[in-house]
């Protein structure tokens, strides 16, 4: 499976700029399978949900359905949504049919008080999308292994996110982790440039096979990487070293 990464800068808060701006990016990929956009992309990691919120299947869905569509693939990345009076922190992954699941942000980043603007999600997902079982999560996901643990058997683990520059080395220890403990590919989208706030971002995207090799190296600069994901190859690995079948089993309680 070919997934393509598009690493940029966003716009604050305007949905059209940076639909704009993805959509010249996703001219320049000439076959993918997925397509990850950063968290937050159509407005940047903004506290201001009741200024830039979109509805359930507002514009900026619409926009993923069409990508989707034409570009016969899935497209993933979240979005500031307003449903039923709350505001949410919404991954939406489009298959290419312009159907889509949802995973509301679980892990809120309490430290920039996203737990006072946005309601947290309590369930994981796990999709199925041509032949490959995926988990799709948001950037402060990435420090709670818990909730990512591999207990689905899934072969890849999305992260989407604005991850600051200052605590970039957290986002590279933590990745490579995810991808060793859980024996699976792990993709992580994280944005560059500056937000209205101030803070610095250096991008870092990279991917991760199972057993804690690059297939990309983190990167600092603007630009749209594809790379090719091997099932076969994670199957032998898995299959060679069975570490997932020493895993504890636990239940996880939803926050209290």
């Amino acid at each position: 499976m070919k997934i393509s990464l598009i690493q940029t800068h966003l716009t604050w808060e305007d949905h059209k700029a940076n639909r704009d701006n993805f959509t010249e990016k996703i001219k320049s990929i000439e076959a993918t399978d997925l397509i990850l956009l950063p968290e937050m992309f159509a407005t940047g990691f903004t506290m201001n949900p009741q200024r830039v919120a979109e509805e359930s299947k507002g514009e900026s869905v619409q926009w993923m359905q069409q990508m989707a569509k034409v570009n016969d693939c899935a497209i993933t990345g979240s979005l500031v949504i307003k449903e039923n009076g709350n505001y949410y922190n919404r991954l939406y992954f489009v298959y290419p049919d312009g159907s889509y699941k949802t995973y509301n942000k679980r892990h809120l980043f309490s430290l920039a008080g996203e737990h006072k603007h946005y309601t947290a999600g309590s369930e994981k997902l796990i999709l199925e999308y041509r032949g490959w079982k995926i988990c799709p999560q948001v950037c402060y996901d990435l420090r709670f292994p818990v909730f990512a643990r591999n207990t689905e058997d899934y072969d890849l683990l999305l992260y989407v996110a604005n991850w600051p520059q200052p605590r970039i080395q957290a986002w590279d220890a933590l990745l490579p982790a995810r991808a060793i403990e859980n024996m699976c590919y792990v993709a992580g989208l994280n944005r560059n440039g500056q937000d209205e706030n101030g803070n610095n971002y250096n991008g870092h995207s990279q991917v991760i096979d199972g057993l804690g090799n690059y297939l990309l190296e983190p990167f600092a600069y603007e630009d749209v990487q594809t790379i090719t994901l091997d099932k076969a190859h994670l199957g032998e690995i898995r299959a060679k070293f069975g570490f997932l079948n020493d895993r504890d089993s636990f239940t996880l309680h939803p926050h209290r």
